[in-house]
């Protein structure tokens, strides 16, 4: 698969995902697709209807921002991206209420390809950030 093309799958998840169309998010996954938070609960998710679950919690908690790339790898059947992300969580972050707190943290995409699609979605999010962020104390 061409440098190109896994670009054009990933802009098409992400763009899915911020405006929160979970069913074009997923769409772009094969069948058996692997989507691991690393560190979330349950684990790595196997099939688009579970990620798309994942995604559901996800959005009922959190309200994505600004992704700005900083910098964009490619191999013969993955790519690797990281992002500085802003997000405001409205809900709760790794049991932390959010208070609609905006949040800044980086964040990588390991993502796989098979005959076009995505057939793995590993991604690595600064937690620590997130949660020392949320603690701190809010000015008045």
């Amino acid at each position: 698969m061409d440098p190109a093309e896994m670009d054009r799958l990933i802009e098409q998840h992400m763009q899915a995902e911020e405006t929160g169309d979970l069913d074009a998010a997923v769409a772009v996954y094969t069948d058996d697709v692997e989507h691991d938070v690393v560190g979330a609960p349950g684990g790595p998710l196997y099939g688009p209807a579970a990620a798309r679950e994942r995604y559901t919690e996800l959005l009922d908690n959190v309200r994505s921002g600004d992704m700005v790339l900083r910098h964009r790898y490619h191999a013969e059947r993955a790519c690797i991206v990281e992002h500085e992300v802003s997000a405001t969580v409205t809900g709760r972050f790794a049991g932390i209420p959010g208070n609609g707190r905006e949040v800044r943290f980086r964040m990588l995409h390991v993502f796989e390809f098979t005959d076009g699609r995505i057939s793995r979605e590993n991604v690595w999010m600064d937690a620590a950030t997130v949660m020392a962020q949320l603690a701190e104390p809010v000015a008045i």
